[in-house]
Protein backbone atom coordinates (compact mmCIF):
# COMPACT_ATOMS: atom_id res chain seq x y z
CA UNK A 1 0.00 0.00 0.00
CA UNK A 2 2.78 2.58 1.05
CA UNK A 3 4.72 1.60 -2.50
CA UNK A 4 1.27 2.39 -4.43
CA UNK A 5 1.07 5.59 -2.68
CA UNK A 6 4.22 6.41 -3.80
CA UNK A 7 3.71 5.28 -6.95
CA UNK A 8 0.70 7.63 -7.43
CA UNK A 9 2.01 10.70 -5.45
CA UNK A 10 5.14 10.75 -7.77
CA UNK A 11 3.05 10.06 -11.11
CA UNK A 12 1.32 13.30 -9.81
CA UNK A 13 4.39 15.47 -9.45
CA UNK A 14 5.48 13.95 -12.39
CA UNK A 15 2.77 14.39 -14.52
CA UNK A 16 2.26 18.37 -13.26
CA UNK A 17 5.55 18.55 -14.11
CA UNK A 18 5.78 17.29 -17.45
CA UNK A 19 1.97 18.81 -18.60
CA UNK A 20 3.63 22.41 -17.57
CA UNK A 21 6.76 21.63 -19.93
CA UNK A 22 4.34 20.56 -22.45
CA UNK A 23 1.90 23.43 -22.34
CA UNK A 24 2.01 26.42 -24.40
CA UNK A 25 2.48 29.94 -22.80
CA UNK A 26 -0.34 32.02 -22.48
CA UNK A 27 0.45 36.17 -22.88
CA UNK A 28 -2.37 37.51 -21.21
CA UNK A 29 -4.95 36.78 -18.49
CA UNK A 30 -8.24 37.84 -19.12
CA UNK A 31 -9.16 36.52 -15.82
CA UNK A 32 -6.19 38.61 -14.21
CA UNK A 33 -6.61 41.56 -17.04
CA UNK A 34 -3.02 41.66 -17.36
CA UNK A 35 0.04 40.55 -19.60
CA UNK A 36 1.70 37.04 -17.67
CA UNK A 37 5.55 36.62 -17.72
CA UNK A 38 6.92 35.31 -20.23
CA UNK A 39 10.13 32.09 -20.25
CA UNK A 40 13.03 34.68 -19.33
CA UNK A 41 16.28 33.94 -21.25
CA UNK A 42 19.43 32.67 -19.69
CA UNK A 43 22.72 34.03 -19.56
CA UNK A 44 25.71 33.86 -17.00
CA UNK A 45 25.32 37.36 -16.43
CA UNK A 46 21.98 37.24 -14.99
CA UNK A 47 21.86 33.69 -13.37
CA UNK A 48 25.05 34.76 -11.04
CA UNK A 49 22.78 38.08 -10.39
CA UNK A 50 20.40 36.36 -9.40
CA UNK A 51 17.60 38.19 -12.12
CA UNK A 52 16.96 34.75 -13.91
CA UNK A 53 15.94 32.51 -11.00
CA UNK A 54 13.04 35.60 -9.81
CA UNK A 55 12.19 36.06 -13.24
CA UNK A 56 12.02 32.13 -13.43
CA UNK A 57 9.82 32.13 -10.22
CA UNK A 58 7.54 34.77 -11.96
CA UNK A 59 7.23 32.71 -14.84
CA UNK A 60 6.34 29.34 -13.57
CA UNK A 61 3.47 31.20 -10.66
CA UNK A 62 1.95 32.85 -14.21
CA UNK A 63 2.16 29.64 -16.78
CA UNK A 64 1.41 26.81 -14.02
CA UNK A 65 -1.11 24.87 -15.82
CA UNK A 66 -4.60 24.59 -14.32
CA UNK A 67 -3.61 27.57 -12.43
CA UNK A 68 -7.52 29.14 -12.08
CA UNK A 69 -8.75 25.71 -10.74
CA UNK A 70 -5.74 25.22 -7.88
CA UNK A 71 -6.13 29.42 -6.93
CA UNK A 72 -9.97 28.66 -6.90
CA UNK A 73 -9.80 25.63 -4.85
CA UNK A 74 -6.87 27.42 -2.14
CA UNK A 75 -9.28 30.25 -1.72
CA UNK A 76 -12.62 27.80 -0.99
CA UNK A 77 -10.18 25.45 1.16
CA UNK A 78 -8.83 28.95 3.24
CA UNK A 79 -12.76 29.97 3.25
CA UNK A 80 -14.01 26.31 5.12
CA UNK A 81 -10.96 26.65 7.56
CA UNK A 82 -12.88 30.26 8.14
CA UNK A 83 -10.06 32.48 6.97
CA UNK A 84 -10.85 35.92 6.17
CA UNK A 85 -8.76 36.66 3.26
CA UNK A 86 -7.11 35.10 0.18
CA UNK A 87 -4.07 36.91 -1.76
CA UNK A 88 -4.89 40.14 0.25
CA UNK A 89 -8.47 40.31 -0.48
CA UNK A 90 -11.12 39.98 2.61
CA UNK A 91 -14.12 38.27 2.72
CA UNK A 92 -16.58 40.98 3.95
CA UNK A 93 -20.01 41.22 4.32
CA UNK A 94 -23.07 41.05 1.76
CA UNK A 95 -20.70 39.35 -0.63
CA UNK A 96 -18.15 42.48 -1.20
CA UNK A 97 -14.76 41.90 -1.30
CA UNK A 98 -12.31 44.08 0.08
CA UNK A 99 -8.82 44.96 0.19
CA UNK A 100 -6.63 46.30 2.48
CA UNK A 101 -5.43 49.89 2.61
CA UNK A 102 -1.94 50.13 4.10
CA UNK A 103 -0.41 53.01 6.15
CA UNK A 104 1.08 55.22 3.33
CA UNK A 105 5.27 55.22 3.52
CA UNK A 106 7.53 58.20 1.59
CA UNK A 107 5.98 57.45 -2.09
CA UNK A 108 2.88 59.06 -0.89
CA UNK A 109 4.77 62.21 0.56
CA UNK A 110 6.76 62.01 -2.78
CA UNK A 111 3.74 62.53 -5.21
CA UNK A 112 2.20 65.24 -2.93
CA UNK A 113 5.40 67.43 -3.52
CA UNK A 114 5.12 66.29 -7.45
CA UNK A 115 2.04 67.95 -7.58
CA UNK A 116 3.26 70.77 -5.43
CA UNK A 117 6.14 71.09 -7.52
CA UNK A 118 3.81 71.10 -10.86
CA UNK A 119 1.02 73.78 -9.49
CA UNK A 120 4.53 76.29 -8.43
CA UNK A 121 5.57 75.54 -12.32
CA UNK A 122 2.07 76.12 -13.71
CA UNK A 123 1.13 79.31 -12.14
CA UNK A 124 -1.48 80.19 -15.20
CA UNK A 125 -2.63 76.87 -14.76
CA UNK A 126 -6.17 76.46 -12.10
CA UNK A 127 -5.25 72.97 -10.52
CA UNK A 128 -7.57 70.75 -9.15
CA UNK A 129 -7.17 67.51 -6.92
CA UNK A 130 -9.92 64.85 -6.12
CA UNK A 131 -8.62 61.71 -3.93
CA UNK A 132 -11.24 59.60 -4.04
CA UNK A 133 -11.61 57.07 -0.95
CA UNK A 134 -12.08 53.23 -1.83
CA UNK A 135 -14.62 51.03 -0.84
CA UNK A 136 -12.79 49.53 2.51
CA UNK A 137 -13.35 53.13 3.66
CA UNK A 138 -16.99 53.61 2.67
CA UNK A 139 -17.85 50.16 4.08
CA UNK A 140 -16.04 49.52 7.09
CA UNK A 141 -18.61 47.75 9.14
CA UNK A 142 -18.19 45.00 5.97
CA UNK A 143 -15.08 44.16 6.67
CA UNK A 144 -14.05 40.79 9.18
CA UNK A 145 -13.90 40.67 12.46
CA UNK A 146 -10.63 41.81 13.45
CA UNK A 147 -9.46 42.90 9.86
CA UNK A 148 -7.25 45.76 9.82
CA UNK A 149 -7.31 49.04 7.29
CA UNK A 150 -6.03 52.46 7.76
CA UNK A 151 -8.24 55.27 7.77
CA UNK A 152 -7.77 56.89 4.42
CA UNK A 153 -9.91 59.53 5.71
CA UNK A 154 -6.33 60.88 7.97
CA UNK A 155 -4.66 60.52 4.74
CA UNK A 156 -7.25 62.82 2.46
CA UNK A 157 -7.28 65.33 5.30
CA UNK A 158 -3.23 65.02 5.40
CA UNK A 159 -3.18 65.73 1.84
CA UNK A 160 -6.21 68.29 1.70
CA UNK A 161 -3.54 69.71 4.37
CA UNK A 162 -0.28 70.08 2.82
CA UNK A 163 -1.77 71.33 -0.61
CA UNK A 164 -3.89 73.96 1.21
CA UNK A 165 -2.94 77.26 -0.92
CA UNK A 166 -1.66 75.30 -3.46
CA UNK A 167 -4.65 74.27 -5.60
CA UNK A 168 -8.20 73.58 -5.20
CA UNK A 169 -8.89 70.04 -2.76
CA UNK A 170 -12.38 68.49 -4.27
CA UNK A 171 -13.28 66.65 -0.99
CA UNK A 172 -15.78 64.10 -2.03
CA UNK A 173 -15.56 62.03 1.17
CA UNK A 174 -18.52 63.11 3.21
CA UNK A 175 -20.78 62.82 0.19
CA UNK A 176 -19.85 59.31 -0.67
CA UNK A 177 -20.42 58.52 2.87
CA UNK A 178 -24.13 59.21 2.83
CA UNK A 179 -24.61 57.71 -0.16
CA UNK A 180 -23.03 54.42 1.01
CA UNK A 181 -26.95 52.63 1.00
CA UNK A 182 -26.55 53.11 -2.82
CA UNK A 183 -24.14 50.62 -4.93
CA UNK A 184 -21.87 53.57 -4.98
CA UNK A 185 -18.82 51.11 -5.66
CA UNK A 186 -18.56 47.42 -7.22
CA UNK A 187 -18.56 44.74 -5.07
CA UNK A 188 -16.25 42.90 -7.06
CA UNK A 189 -13.89 45.40 -8.30
CA UNK A 190 -12.12 48.05 -6.67
CA UNK A 191 -13.40 50.70 -8.71
CA UNK A 192 -16.30 53.23 -7.73
CA UNK A 193 -19.67 52.47 -10.12
CA UNK A 194 -21.22 55.35 -12.19
CA UNK A 195 -23.67 56.22 -9.82
CA UNK A 196 -20.51 56.47 -7.07
CA UNK A 197 -18.61 59.25 -9.71
CA UNK A 198 -21.71 60.83 -10.07
CA UNK A 199 -22.19 61.93 -6.74
CA UNK A 200 -18.66 62.98 -6.34
CA UNK A 201 -19.08 65.33 -9.95
CA UNK A 202 -21.37 67.21 -8.08
CA UNK A 203 -19.36 68.09 -6.03
CA UNK A 204 -15.97 68.48 -8.12
CA UNK A 205 -18.59 70.64 -10.37
CA UNK A 206 -19.21 72.97 -7.61
CA UNK A 207 -15.98 73.39 -6.90
CA UNK A 208 -14.80 74.04 -10.48
CA UNK A 209 -16.98 76.58 -11.22
CA UNK A 210 -19.84 74.53 -12.95
CA UNK A 211 -23.45 73.76 -12.30
CA UNK A 212 -23.74 70.09 -12.03
CA UNK A 213 -26.73 67.79 -14.00
CA UNK A 214 -28.85 66.05 -11.84
CA UNK A 215 -30.09 62.50 -12.26
CA UNK A 216 -32.91 63.44 -13.85
CA UNK A 217 -31.23 64.99 -16.71
CA UNK A 218 -29.85 61.49 -17.76
CA UNK A 219 -31.24 58.12 -18.43
CA UNK A 220 -30.04 55.27 -16.63
CA UNK A 221 -29.20 51.98 -18.15
CA UNK A 222 -28.18 48.91 -16.91
CA UNK A 223 -25.79 47.44 -19.71
CA UNK A 224 -24.58 44.43 -17.66
CA UNK A 225 -25.57 41.92 -15.03
CA UNK A 226 -22.23 39.68 -14.99
CA UNK A 227 -19.28 41.68 -14.59
CA UNK A 228 -16.67 40.49 -12.50
CA UNK A 229 -13.76 42.92 -10.98
CA UNK A 230 -10.21 42.51 -9.78
CA UNK A 231 -11.21 41.62 -6.56
CA UNK A 232 -12.80 38.56 -7.74
CA UNK A 233 -9.60 37.58 -9.72
CA UNK A 234 -7.59 37.93 -7.19
CA UNK A 235 -9.53 36.10 -4.20
CA UNK A 236 -11.10 33.64 -7.12
CA UNK A 237 -13.85 32.87 -5.36
CA UNK A 238 -15.94 30.84 -7.88
CA UNK A 239 -19.36 31.65 -5.78
CA UNK A 240 -19.51 35.59 -5.12
CA UNK A 241 -22.43 36.98 -7.46
CA UNK A 242 -21.14 39.24 -10.35
CA UNK A 243 -21.89 42.87 -10.32
CA UNK A 244 -23.77 45.03 -12.35
CA UNK A 245 -22.90 48.13 -14.31
CA UNK A 246 -24.96 51.51 -15.09
CA UNK A 247 -24.89 54.17 -17.51
CA UNK A 248 -25.46 57.06 -17.40
CA UNK A 249 -26.65 59.11 -20.62
CA UNK A 250 -27.42 62.78 -21.24
CA UNK A 251 -31.02 63.04 -21.83
CA UNK A 252 -29.49 66.87 -23.06
CA UNK A 253 -28.47 67.40 -26.76
CA UNK A 254 -24.70 67.26 -27.00
CA UNK A 255 -22.04 64.74 -29.16
CA UNK A 256 -19.08 63.83 -28.57
CA UNK A 257 -15.64 63.28 -30.63
CA UNK A 258 -12.93 61.07 -28.96
CA UNK A 259 -9.78 60.78 -30.32
CA UNK A 260 -7.18 58.31 -29.00
CA UNK A 261 -3.02 58.21 -29.39
CA UNK A 262 -2.92 55.34 -31.50
CA UNK A 263 -4.91 57.90 -34.06
CA UNK A 264 -8.50 56.08 -33.22
CA UNK A 265 -11.84 57.79 -33.23
CA UNK A 266 -14.63 57.69 -32.12
CA UNK A 267 -18.52 59.55 -31.59
CA UNK A 268 -19.30 57.82 -28.33
CA UNK A 269 -17.69 58.05 -24.93
CA UNK A 270 -18.12 53.73 -24.55
CA UNK A 271 -16.64 50.64 -25.88
CA UNK A 272 -19.77 48.66 -25.91
CA UNK A 273 -17.43 45.92 -27.16
CA UNK A 274 -15.67 45.14 -23.93
CA UNK A 275 -18.87 44.24 -22.39
CA UNK A 276 -18.26 40.58 -23.92
CA UNK A 277 -14.95 40.50 -22.52
CA UNK A 278 -13.15 40.08 -18.74
CA UNK A 279 -12.23 43.60 -18.06
CA UNK A 280 -15.90 45.35 -18.84
CA UNK A 281 -14.92 48.32 -16.27
CA UNK A 282 -12.75 49.45 -19.83
CA UNK A 283 -16.04 49.95 -21.66
CA UNK A 284 -15.70 53.28 -20.14
CA UNK A 285 -13.18 55.46 -22.57
CA UNK A 286 -12.22 51.80 -23.62
CA UNK A 287 -9.67 51.71 -20.77
CA UNK A 288 -6.57 53.06 -20.30
CA UNK A 289 -4.67 54.92 -22.67
CA UNK A 290 -1.34 57.16 -22.44
CA UNK A 291 -3.75 60.30 -23.99
CA UNK A 292 -7.24 60.39 -24.88
CA UNK A 293 -8.58 63.65 -26.41
CA UNK A 294 -12.30 64.56 -26.13
CA UNK A 295 -14.33 67.45 -27.66
CA UNK A 296 -17.93 67.99 -27.71
CA UNK A 297 -20.57 70.15 -29.19
CA UNK A 298 -20.40 72.26 -25.97
CA UNK A 299 -19.03 75.58 -27.66
CA UNK A 300 -17.92 77.62 -24.43
CA UNK A 301 -13.93 77.37 -25.10
CA UNK A 302 -13.09 75.73 -22.05
CA UNK A 303 -10.35 73.42 -21.86
CA UNK A 304 -9.55 71.06 -19.03
CA UNK A 305 -6.92 68.13 -19.02
CA UNK A 306 -7.24 65.31 -16.78
CA UNK A 307 -3.98 63.97 -14.89
CA UNK A 308 -5.31 60.20 -13.66
CA UNK A 309 -5.80 56.63 -12.75
CA UNK A 310 -8.82 54.34 -14.00
CA UNK A 311 -11.21 56.11 -11.52
CA UNK A 312 -11.47 58.82 -13.86
CA UNK A 313 -13.28 56.51 -16.14
CA UNK A 314 -16.83 56.74 -14.92
CA UNK A 315 -16.19 60.58 -13.63
CA UNK A 316 -14.93 61.89 -17.28
CA UNK A 317 -18.41 61.26 -19.00
CA UNK A 318 -20.29 63.82 -16.77
CA UNK A 319 -17.44 66.79 -17.35
CA UNK A 320 -17.85 66.02 -21.15
CA UNK A 321 -21.22 67.72 -20.80
CA UNK A 322 -19.25 71.29 -19.37
CA UNK A 323 -16.15 71.38 -21.12
CA UNK A 324 -15.52 72.08 -25.08
CA UNK A 325 -12.18 69.70 -24.81
CA UNK A 326 -10.92 67.45 -22.09
CA UNK A 327 -7.43 65.60 -22.71
CA UNK A 328 -6.70 62.95 -20.39
CA UNK A 329 -3.34 61.57 -19.92
CA UNK A 330 -2.44 58.71 -17.73
CA UNK A 331 1.25 58.99 -16.80
CA UNK A 332 1.95 55.76 -16.53
CA UNK A 333 1.92 56.13 -19.99
CA UNK A 334 2.47 59.22 -20.93
CA UNK A 335 5.90 60.78 -20.24
CA UNK A 336 6.63 63.73 -22.35
CA UNK A 337 6.68 66.95 -20.81
CA UNK A 338 2.99 67.96 -19.58
CA UNK A 339 3.66 71.58 -19.16
CA UNK A 340 4.86 72.08 -23.09
CA UNK A 341 1.08 69.87 -24.06
CA UNK A 342 -0.55 72.22 -21.66
CA UNK A 343 0.48 75.32 -23.28
CA UNK A 344 0.97 73.94 -26.98
CA UNK A 345 -2.95 73.06 -26.29
CA UNK A 346 -3.98 76.51 -24.62
CA UNK A 347 -4.74 74.62 -21.58
CA UNK A 348 -5.58 76.36 -18.12
CA UNK A 349 -7.31 73.79 -16.23
CA UNK A 350 -6.17 70.82 -14.42
CA UNK A 351 -7.80 68.11 -12.54
CA UNK A 352 -5.55 65.31 -10.75
CA UNK A 353 -8.26 62.47 -10.35
CA UNK A 354 -6.94 59.45 -8.25
CA UNK A 355 -8.38 56.90 -5.81
CA UNK A 356 -6.26 57.27 -2.64
CA UNK A 357 -5.10 53.88 -2.19
CA UNK A 358 -3.59 53.98 -6.04
CA UNK A 359 -2.00 57.67 -5.34
CA UNK A 360 -0.35 56.42 -2.60
CA UNK A 361 1.82 54.31 -4.05
CA UNK A 362 1.84 55.36 -7.86
CA UNK A 363 5.53 56.14 -8.58
CA UNK A 364 4.33 57.47 -12.08
CA UNK A 365 3.55 61.22 -10.52
CA UNK A 366 7.64 62.27 -10.75
CA UNK A 367 6.64 63.22 -14.28
CA UNK A 368 5.08 65.89 -13.36
CA UNK A 369 8.20 67.37 -12.39
CA UNK A 370 9.96 66.79 -15.82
Amino acid sequence: MNKLLIAIFLSFIGGIGLWNVMAEDVSFSKQENRILSPLPTFTASNFFSGDYTKEFEEYISDQFVWKKFWTGMKAHTERVALKQENNGIYFGKNGYLLEEFEKPEEQFQSNLNSIHSFTNKAEDITSYLLLAPTSVEIYKEKLPLYAASYSEKEVIDLAKKQLSGTLSFIDVYNTLLSKKNEQIYFRTDHHWTMRGAFYAYEVAAKAMGLTPFGLDDFSIDMVSKDFYGTYYSKANLQDIKPDQIEVFQPKFDVTYTVQYENGERSNTLYNWDYLSEKDQYALFLSGNHSLVKIQSTIQNGRKLAVIKDSYAHAFIPFLANHYEEIHVLDLRYYHMNIHEYLKNNEIHEALFLYNVANFSKDTNLIWLQH
